[in-house]
């Protein structure tokens, strides 16, 4: 999208105002978005001899002989707890566990529909993070995987970590591990596009919540460079100056460890001044427009890389960062180009840990994921196409082949399978999820809103 834009930004307001008004008309239509289907055969009644009792308890002795079987005779190989408390949820912030449940649901929806997983909400009444741990790890004989999601900051940190450390499933935290992921891939591409090299690159992270310390991390493990590089949360650029970091060290472990490692000249100030002279700007932080001004954008490098990924509206307009100089522009909104959204990675790479049975899901697989959806642009790569697009459904499956591959090279795998096999299995699996639901749609089984 280049020059104005092409509707007004009381229009824009407007469309993105949409999708609330129609979600308080269809949640109370449908009464939720996943329900328990059945995918086993029901011919006679005389099945239930061989799904329940008596037959029921020949599998159970199997699996008490050898519990890897559980894989086999039970739906634990493809199913995700996505668990969360509600204290960070969306923009909304804390509104408990019941009010949070919507957007978990919506999440299991994402993993049928696009990595053919069986995704469910299980909404935590407690806020202590101990509890929330011992609950998933007492969880896990049920569960392939566990995705945390909208848990606030900073025991978001100490439940994932500790919960990695701990578990025998694979555990997510998609604020952090997807969001990095996905950004992590578009700033390859857009790399490439600026013909920028990654170790001599200077990024400015706007925002230092749980999204942009994992998107550093990522990136930096990537092989960018953290000394020429800023963080900036609510009071400013952080480095070693940050005294009131310092005395609460204990508790903003990553931000501390972040002061120590970025910033090597020591700069202090705000986000114009982190801005200034950097090739990249990553920006999560709060709704705009203005959290970033155009005249921000003019001080940076030449060709100068801005994501801006605040929901609904992007730190700065698209056309704005782009009049200014930039000559790549992302956001989190699918209605302008290059849109960096989670949801193009979580479903892919569980999938592929699922497949082989991770025990975890580290950061070379999250890079692999990365480099999956990086290539999958191909030969379309542009300015205003540095990543695949929802509808692009193929990049999936690629992805969990990807990531099952590493998985089994680094030795976390229970089985073994080869790029090809992964590719087909997941293939086949998502392809199934998304045949499904047009079925049941054309059939009637879900029903069609009226247009008004």
């Amino acid at each position: 999208m280049t020059g104005q834009p092409t509707i007004s930004i009381e229009e824009l307001l407007a469309k993105a105002k949409k999708p609330s008004a129609d979600a308080m008309k269809l949640h109370p239509f449908y009464r939720g978005k996943v329900e328990t289907a059945l995918k086993c055969c029901v011919r006679t009644f005389n099945d239930f001899a061989i799904w329940y009792t008596p037959g029921v308890a020949a599998p159970c002795r199997a699996i008490e002989a050898d519990p890897e079987l559980v894989y086999e005779y039970t739906n634990k190989w493809n199913t995700v707890a996505v668990v969360s408390d509600g204290t960070r949820v969306l923009g909304l912030g804390d509104i408990g566990p019941k009010a949070g449940m919507p957007v978990m649901e919506g999440k299991a929806l994402l993993y049928k529909y696009l990595g053919g997983v069986d995704g469910v909400a299980v909404m935590v009444g407690s806020k202590d993070p101990d509890t929330i741990i011992n609950l998933v790890l007492n969880l896990q004989p049920g569960w392939g995987g566990v995705n945390l999601e909208d848990i606030s900051n900073p025991k978001c940190f100490y439940i994932l970590d500790t919960l990695r450390e701990k578990a025998e499933i694979p555990i997510w935290h998609d604020d952090q591990q997807g969001t990095a992921t996905v950004t992590l891939a578009g700033l390859m591409n857009a790399l490439k596009v600026v013909g920028k090299k990654k170790e001599e690159v200077s990024i400015a992270f706007v925002g230092s919540g749980a999204s942009n310390v994992a998107c550093s991390r990522l990136i930096f493990s990537w092989g960018v460079d953290p000394a020429r590089c800023f963080m900036v949360d609510s009071k400013g650029i952080m480095g070693k100056h940050r005294k009131d970091l310092e005395m609460r060290k204990a508790e903003y472990v990553d931000k501390w460890r972040l002061c120590q490692t970025t910033n090597a000249e020591g700069r202090q100030g705000g986000i114009a001044d982190a801005m200034k002279g950097s090739d990249v700007v990553i920006a999560l932080s709060q709704p705009g427009p203005g959290v970033i001004q155009a005249e921000w954008v003019r001080g940076m490098a030449k060709d100068a890389i801005v994501f801006a990924c605040a929901n609904p509206v992007p730190e700065i307009w698209p056309w704005e960062a782009k009049e200014a100089g930039a000559a790549v522009v992302a956001t989190g909104r699918s209605d302008f180009d290059n849109q960096v959204n989670n949801s193009l990675g979580f479903p892919g790479i569980f999938r592929g840990a699922l497949d082989v049975r991770a025990r975890t899901i580290t950061d070379e697989m999250c890079f692999a994921a990365a480099q999956a959806l990086a290539d999958h642009v191909g030969d379309k790569l542009a300015a205003d196409n540095i990543l695949p697009s929802m509808d692009d459904w193929e990049v999936f499956p690629r992805e969990a082949a990807a990531v099952g591959v590493k998985a089994i090279q680094q030795g976390l795998a229970r089985v073994e399978h080869s790029y090809d096999e992964l590719y087909d299995m997941a293939h086949k699996i998502i392809s199934r999820s998304r045949e499904l639901t047009q079925m049941m749609m054309k059939e009637g089984f879900i029903a069609i809103p009226e247009e008004e």
